[in-house]
């Protein structure tokens, strides 16, 4: 007769792990969907936004520029907040602080009042992702992490392409400024479940057993480990530098989808903003595929050369959607760029644990920082080269073009498989995570 077989029904289900721990990924799923919703509802809403502020096109892209700015600048600080001061607490409070900055994007009357709301709507922003990163790891084993930030990565580009027919919709039912008010509502609905239901330590959780504690010891490890040399320096050595680089390459070219690819399917493509709301959609929903393929991938591919296949694949496109005039076909190779792309996004944040090791987290931000400089970056560039040469989007896409080819090389000279072997600590990192 086997041991458990003397055990009552309460002690043989003490022996099974319990669940709660895919609820914390529940919360980490819908805040990656929800900030990705707030924050791309202004590309739908640019046209009328521009109409009833009397922005030109360069005025345009320094507001979509500016949530770039503070999200990139604000990175590291709100990660350090949430190290120091919990999860739980950062991120209710940063998320209600950018609600109710999407809720002011409907007040706003002029350019300097609509540049600042949405400038400290992505200072709130930035501290989505690195606390998320940080409960994820708290909260998860090893191998389901890995499945969750794939899904968590997937779930952002889905949420950002809901996002066009929800805002038309909005704007058609409440006009663009209430409709603002009405997606800053959903952050609170968030909050208010989020701080009813999750502890940053799943000790404190009483829904928890010993046995989904023990599948998270090695978790609390990770989280409590301490470093032991400077963070800056680090950063400043060729291998950070370069994956922090090839993350804005893609960045750069990323952005187009969630700020100017709704005007450019109007201008240069004659499409009405119906029509532009669903085409919207292909891109982001594909990117979303491309995500959780990279992340599915054997170990035995080597996610350096795929890489670099998706950046070259993305430079061609750019290339030849200029000659392509039949907008069913220029939106399947905007489908495809996103695709491609997003192949590497996976692949760049498993490649800072490789890379940055008892430093993963530091990288992860640094990285994301840059990456969200190309957000205030891109969206300005494209606004000065449509302003100064006449609505050329040919111009826009060729150097977009310039950028992920430079990505595809930043990619042949990085290798961080080669730091596998100076790999040192207690914690040891998931195989399946080699790039």
């Amino acid at each position: 007769m086997p041991p458990s077989a003397s055990l009552t029904p309460d002690q043989r289900r003490s022996l099974v792990p319990t669940k709660v721990r895919y609820g914390v990924v529940g919360f980490a799923l819908s805040l990656a969907i929800l900030s990705y919703i707030q924050r791309v509802a202004i590309s739908q809403a640019a046209t009328p936004i521009a109409a009833d502020l009397h922005l030109d096109k360069q005025q345009l892209g320094a507001v979509l520029g500016a949530f770039g700015l503070s999200y990139a600048l604000f990175e590291i600080p709100m990660g350090l907040f949430g190290d120091k001061m919990g999860v739980r607490r950062v991120l209710a409070q940063v998320v209600l602080a950018w609600s109710a900055f999407t809720a002011l994007t409907g007040a706003a009357w002029n350019l300097t009042s609509l540049w600042i709301v949405r400038f400290l709507f992505g200072a709130g922003e930035a501290g989505c992702f690195p606390n998320l990163t940080r409960m994820l790891s708290q909260w998860l084993p090893r191998g389901e992490r890995i499945k969750a930030q794939a899904l968590m990565w997937a779930s952002t580009r889905w949420g950002g392409a809901v996002t066009p027919p929800l805002a038309l919709f909005g704007i058609n039912l409440f006009g663009w400024r209430w409709s603002f008010v009405a997606f800053a509502l959903l952050g609170v609905v968030w909050c208010a479940a989020f701080l009813r239901s999750f502890r940053d330590n799943p000790r404190d959780d009483p829904r928890v057993n010993a046995a989904e504690l023990a599948l998270l010891e090695e978790s609390q490890a990770l989280i409590s480990h301490k470093h032991s040399e400077g963070w800056f320096r680090f950063l400043f050595r060729p291998k950070p530098l370069m994956l922090m680089a090839q993350y804005f390459c893609w960045s750069y070219v990323w952005y187009f989808f969630v700020t100017w690819l709704p005007t450019y399917l109007r201008e240069a493509h004659g499409q009405s903003a119906a029509a532009t709301a669903g085409l919207a959609v292909l891109p982001l929903l594909f990117g979303g595929f491309g995500s959780l393929v990279s992340g599915l991938l054997p170990v035995r591919i080597s996610r350096r050369w795929v890489a670099v296949g998706a950046f070259a694949a993305v430079t061609v496109l750019l290339l030849l959607v200029p000659h392509v005039s039949n907008v069913a076909i220029v939106i399947a190779m905007m489908a495809a760029i996103s695709f491609c792309g997003d192949l590497t996004v996976p692949i760049s944040w498993n490649s800072c644990v490789e890379v940055g090791k008892s430093y993963t987290a530091t990288v992860s931000a640094a990285m994301n920082m840059f990456a969200n400089f190309s957000g205030f970056i891109a969206p300005v560039v494209a606004g000065v080269i449509l302003a100064h040469n006449g609505n050329n989007w040919n111009q826009v896409l060729q150097l977009m073009a310039v950028f992920s080819a430079l990505g595809a090389i930043l990619w042949i000279l990085l290798d961080p498989s080669a730091e596998r072997s100076a790999r040192q600590g207690p914690v040891a990192l998931e195989e399946s995570l080699q790039p």
